[in-house]
């Protein structure tokens, strides 16, 4: 149990700059994955408390408005200085809310930097235009403004990386962010609040408020919070946009995926099981990236990339998120554990072939954390509850394809279009994939197609609600308004006394 002044039995908020208890007298149980131990109680928001701390932010909110981004940039780098400096601590506690191994955990806290280093580049990015004597001795120039109080709903797979994404650049634009983490894994976003104090943000600009269902509607009900980030489970995503939108917010929601692996005839098989390893099972399949089914190109392609995949698989090694062996730990909770299972069940059902049994995983005598071994079910087909649905664990299925095209059409016909791949040393099939596939990010001989910080996250379809986008340029336009200023200053003796009544034109 890692000892931090957050790691305690009854955790808190955070608002106005300080850690406040909360008054509600709801509180949830916070485990250790590797171990099945309740480690803390995180307290759920009442609606009183969600709008005591949006007015909270509403009242810094103005202050930081008119600070200037040089200004506000120089807290940024403080505050990336302290991330760099508190990755180990960082780590450690991400592991053990989560389960993901520490080297896992490094590489999220590693990602997440990357939207803070867009956000220093906010000076840059927030200029606007100008356009001299656009007609009649009118100037003109756009500028862009922060919305208020603006609000992130984050996820339990990513406590950091995540939280990171959605809020560097709100900050950095002038916003005043208020972020609900989930309620499993709320020590992470607490660890961040203390340094974003230290770095020198002013109280108020940064609130963190636990809780469930409660605390999110009242996020969306409240006037005062302007826009909404989301990331979670497809339903609610498409709850959170449809409430927000209808409360007039500027709303993006990601919901979850279904991430193919195309694998050509023509691919080297065992460069594209060693991708597919680390893609399907790191941080035990609990990534909305993650890649959810091979799709095998032809019966020989599809027999030989099994057959080298199921022998590497066998030795993947389970365990606690601090063993330096393990190469994934345990999923997040019991229920979760026991959902994959149910869908491992379901398929053999309905006619899938087990290659590789993970349900009953041998960690030790003694362990009850939530642990899956890797499974691996060929011969899916599209019908099939294991096919339709995200599953959050690492179960990982094989479906088989004749041609090109048929994988395309197969993955077009898929309601998320989050990520996907094509795995070929074939030029002509890469392109022709990349530009017919209706998925938002794509990776040609690339595993897991996240892009860099400096550019757009998001899928399509049923995979994202909403035209904003996670990180990248984007997220300027999303956490600011554009005012757009015809400026025109007379000579006295240029005064006219005929009145135009004529749209405005620049002839």
């Amino acid at each position: 149990m890692i000892k931090s002044e957050f790691n305690t039995k009854t955790l808190t908020h955070f608002i106005g700059g300080v850690m406040k208890p909360g008054r509600s007298e709801r509180f949830g149980k916070v485990y250790n994955p590797s171990t099945g131990e309740v480690t803390a109680f995180c307290p759920y928001a009442s609606v009183e408390e969600v709008n005591e701390t949006i007015e909270v932010a509403h009242s810094a909110f103005a202050a930081w408005k008119n600070t200037t981004v040089a200004k506000r940039v120089e807290v940024i780098h403080r505050f990336r200085s302290l991330l760099i400096e508190e990755t180990e601590r960082l780590a450690n506690i991400i592991g053990l809310e989560s389960g993901k191994t520490i080297s896992d955990a490094k590489g999220e806290i590693s990602r997440g930097i990357e939207s803070v280093d867009l956000a220093i580049n906010a000076p840059h990015m927030l200029k606007g235009e100008y356009s001299v004597n656009v007609g009649g001795n009118i100037n003109s120039f756009s500028m862009k403004q922060p919305l208020g109080v603006v609000a992130a709903i984050s996820p339990f797979n990513f406590p950091v990386m995540v939280p990171l994404a959605m809020t560097s650049m709100a900050v950095a634009c002038g916003n005043a962010v208020i972020l609900k983490p989930s309620e499993r894994v709320p020590n992470s976003a607490l660890f961040i609040s203390d340094l974003w104090k230290k770095a020198g943000l002013p109280d108020g600009i940064w609130s963190i408020i636990n809780g469930d269902k409660e605390a999110v509607d009242a996020l969306l009900k409240n006037p005062k919070v302007c826009a909404i980030s989301f990331v979670g489970s497809t339903r609610v995503a498409e709850y959170v946009y449809h409430e927000g939108s209808r409360n007039n917010k500027r709303v993006a929601s990601f919901g979850g995926g279904k991430n193919h692996m195309i694998i050509m005839p023509d691919a080297d098989l065992d460069q594209v099981v060693t991708a597919f390893l680390g893609a399907a099972f790191g941080s035990a399949s609990q990534r909305c990236m993650a890649i959810s089914a091979a799709v095998p190109v032809g019966k020989a392609t599809a027999d030989a990339f099994v057959a080298k995949l199921k022998t590497r698989v066998l030795e993947l090694k389970v365990g606690a998120y601090n063993d330096n062996n393990a190469d994934f730990g345990a999923v997040i909770t019991q229920e979760s554990k026991d959902s994959v299972i149910k869908y491992i069940n379901e398929s053999l059902e309905e006619g899938a072939q087990l290659y590789v049994d993970g349900r009953n995983p041998k960690i030790c005598e003694t362990e009850k954390g939530f642990y899956l071994g890797p499974t691996i079910l060929d011969h899916v087909t599209p019908d099939m509850k294991i096919y339709r649905d995200e599953v959050f664990g690492p179960a990982r299925i094989v479906v088989r394809v004749n041609s090109l095209d048929e994988a395309i059409e197969l993955i077009n016909n898929h309601e998320y279009g989050n990520g996907v791949t094509i795995f070929t040393e074939n030029g002509s099939a890469a392109r022709k994939f990349s530009e017919r596939i209706e998925v938002g990010m794509v990776g040609v001989n690339v595993p897991i197609p996240i892009p860099v910080g400096y550019y757009n996250f998001g899928g399509w379809k049923r995979s994202k609600f909403g035209e904003g986008h996670m990180f990248g340029p984007d997220t300027v336009r999303f956490f600011t308004k554009t005012k757009t200023i015809s400026e025109r200053w007379p000579e006295s003796k240029d005064n006219e006394n005929k009145a135009e009544f004529s749209f405005p034109s620049n002839q």
